[in-house]
């Protein structure tokens, strides 16, 4: 049971990647808010790069999602039948390499945003 627990904790982010970057591909959140969407200065500016930052962030939570989807399977797989310490151990560490899709996607997204606004919000 202790296996099926980790494997359902794992499958978590992957999932809500796929989710939440299909939702921003398709639209942003309605409006510009700090509680929920993607929340840097840049993309906050106006309704354009909130759209813009919200798409391109989309798509590569979508991609992360469909990647590490089957490799946290198949990591998961490869322990069933061990230990609880087995289990515990590598579902830990991949709770924490999930989460680097998470922050790491920041950089891009605010490049992409640096080259198509200026400082201000508006398009180049």
């Amino acid at each position: 049971m202790f296996w099926a627990f980790m494997l359902f904790m794992d499958l978590l982010i992957p999932v809500g990647l796929i989710c939440f970057g299909r939702r921003f591909m398709k639209a942003a959140p309605k409006r510009i808010n700090s509680l929920f969407g993607y929340r840097i200065v840049m993309s906050m500016k106006n309704r354009d790069t909130w759209e813009y930052a919200h798409n391109y962030c989309g798509k590569l939570w979508y991609k992360c999602g469909l990647i590490s989807l089957p490799l946290i399977i198949t990591v998961m797989l490869l322990v069933s039948g061990k230990s609880i310490a087995v289990i515990g151990c590598v579902g830990g560490v991949l709770c924490v390499f999930e989460l680097i899709p998470l922050v790491c996607t920041v950089i891009p997204t605010e490049n992409a945003l640096k080259k198509s606004f200026d400082e201000n919000g508006n398009r180049r």
